[in-house]
């Protein structure tokens, strides 16, 4: 693809793309890490799944200040900042870890620690990527960018669960090398990615009033306003139905190597999904797409409850993370092209921080489901939760409304006009 070949040529987008995609691989790393560590100095279960909470915990809690810095400071130092305290940071468990003083709170400090300066990068990258690649080569940017998450999901596991296997402290010492590896990459980017400068009239900026700017825009654009309360929703029903998939397995005594092979088998999904993601968005509108990813985790149930089987999860999922990742840079691309430059940061933080918020609550509602409903019940309640949640998009005439990439503009200034906006 043309788009394809265009994003290669630019150097700036490229050592973007490519110090994120180190970062992110070591940053799954940790994350597989963090529980076993935890585990192994406490013993705990619930110390384990402290770890990884502490990591999400920091990052959600970043993300908001986060859209306001990079809505008025310099992007690329925003993101080195990020990765620079990175290395220090698992560069300290490393110390600790090498001279046998590694304590479970130094861990803790360093999960909520990392989880914050993780969520300082999101929205300075998000910004970074509006400056640096052209209007019509988003879409393929944010392809892009979903399939370094799912290959960071799929490495990461092994990857991270081999170097534990060599030291405790071997993880996040690959971490510290990728962060950086990410930090000196980052350093080629030649574009300027200063903030958009400031409308003297509005007066010195505030951090609740510039946040406050954010959120009123998202909630005076109709698409936007949809989107805002359907993705945390969505996220809660479909991961809600994935953590039970992989409870009933584990309930019925598969292997652990059969589990992980068909998580493997989703991530791969998952890559070719992001592959072919910018053909997709460009061929078809981008709300109806945006409706049919809404729908297409609810077949997960027909094979689901009929049969709970490892290769069930693998070929229930085929059709939803194949799409996903076309729905999540549709979405993405399209939200970055109606916003103003200097809104960038603060409405993608926004959008992410909300869109996250009911990630946690999901194990939970998947087990109460569980154990009030039993395996094939649970899977069929859920099904119907995807299903009415789809309802949000389908229903909504500003998402069904929205065309493909190349009728965007008109759109777009018209959407941006000041009696969308106030």
């Amino acid at each position: 693809m043309s788009s394809y070949r265009s994003l290669a040529r630019n150097r700036d987008f490229t050592a973007l793309w490519v110090g994120a995609t180190v970062s992110e691989l070591g940053t799954r790393v940790t994350t597989f890490a963090l529980p076993l560590v935890a585990f192994a100095l406490s013993g705990s279960v619930l110390w384990a799944a402290a770890a990884e909470a502490a990591y999400l915990l920091g990052m959600v809690a970043m993300l908001l200040p986060a859209g306001v810095l990079a809505d008025r400071h310099h992007r690329l130092r925003l993101m080195r900042l990020s990765l620079g305290t990175g290395v220090l940071l698992h560069g300290s468990l490393v110390a600790a870890g090498v001279a046998g003083r590694l304590t479970l709170p130094h861990l803790l400090v360093v999960a909520v620690a990392s989880g914050l300066v993780a969520g300082l990068f999101v929205p300075a990258e998000s910004s970074a990527v509006r400056r640096v690649v052209e209007r019509d080569e988003l879409p393929t940017a944010l392809s892009q960018q979903q399939a370094r998450q799912h290959v960071a999901s799929l490495l990461g596991g092994p990857l991270g669960g081999a170097l534990y296997g060599v030291a405790r402290w071997a993880p996040f010492a690959a971490d510290a090398v990728t962060y950086a590896l990410g930090w000196g990459l980052l350093g080629r980017v030649r574009t300027d990615l200063s903030p958009e400068p400031r409308d003297p009239t509005t007066g010195p900026g505030r951090p609740r009033r510039d946040l406050a700017e954010g959120l009123r825009f998202l909630w005076a654009h109709p698409f936007l306003r949809i989107v805002l309360c359907w993705s945390p929703a969505a996220n809660l029903a479909v991961n809600a139905l994935f953590f039970v998939a992989l409870l009933r397995l584990v309930e019925a005594g598969f292997p652990a190597w059969q589990i992980g092979l068909a998580e493997t088998a989703v991530g791969a999904v998952g890559i070719l999904g992001a592959l072919a993601a910018p053909v997709l968005i460009d061929r078809f509108p981008t709300g109806r797409l945006v409706v049919v990813v809404a729908w297409s985790f609810v077949p997960l149930a027909v094979p689901l409850a009929l049969w709970n089987h490892p290769g069930s999860l693998a070929v229930a999922s085929t059709v939803g993370m194949f799409l996903n990742p076309a729905g999540n840079a549709a979405l993405g691309s399209y939200r970055l092209a109606i916003t103003p430059p200097e809104l960038v940061g603060r409405v993608q933080a926004t959008m992410q921080a909300v869109s996250m918020l009911t990630i946690p609550v999901a194990p939970a509602l998947a087990g109460a489901l569980l154990a009030l409903l039993g395996g094939r019940d649970a899977v069929l309640a859920l099904a119907a939760l995807t299903g009415a949640v789809a309802l949000v998009p389908t229903l909504a005439r500003s998402v069904r409304a929205v065309p493909r990439p190349a009728e965007w503009t008109p759109l777009t200034t018209r959407d941006r006009s000041p009696a969308h906006v106030a």
